[in-house]
């Protein structure tokens, strides 16, 4: 069973920065399109960052130029950075694996796999 375990958000000021880190189960990270979503209280969820397995990286607008996604596949980890962080970006941040290929499909079914999320705060 493949799983996602996010780590690393917490309380930060205002222009601060943290490290988000997903670990994915098993020697898989190289066969998945990686991403990270985040949803804050009373809004729709948001993909802030993806990285596929050919190389794609995409950011929304909102986080571009501030956060950057990377990934580790010999670790079978996926890490967020985040810079400037504003207040709006409180939020729970989840990473998810995407199959963006046929062998991913074939291990998950065609379906995504999604982490528990892991909090962070921007407070002064």
């Amino acid at each position: 069973q493949v799983q996602v375990v996010e780590s690393g958000g917490g309380l930060v000021q205002p222009g601060g920065s943290l490290r988000l880190s997903c670990a994915m189960s098993g020697s898989l990270s190289k066969l998945f399109a990686m991403g990270w979503s985040r949803q804050a209280p009373g809004k729709s969820r948001e993909t802030v960052a993806t990285s596929s397995t050919g190389g794609d990286i995409n950011y929304s607008d909102s986080v571009k130029g501030r956060f950057t996604i990377s990934r580790e596949n010999d670790k079978n980890t996926v890490y967020l950075q985040m810079n400037s962080l504003k207040s709006e970006d409180r939020a729970m941040y989840y990473c998810h694996a995407d199959p963006d290929n046929w062998y991913a499909r074939q291990i998950t079914r065609g379906a995504s796999v999604w982490g528990q999320g892991t909090q962070v705060t921007v407070s002064s």
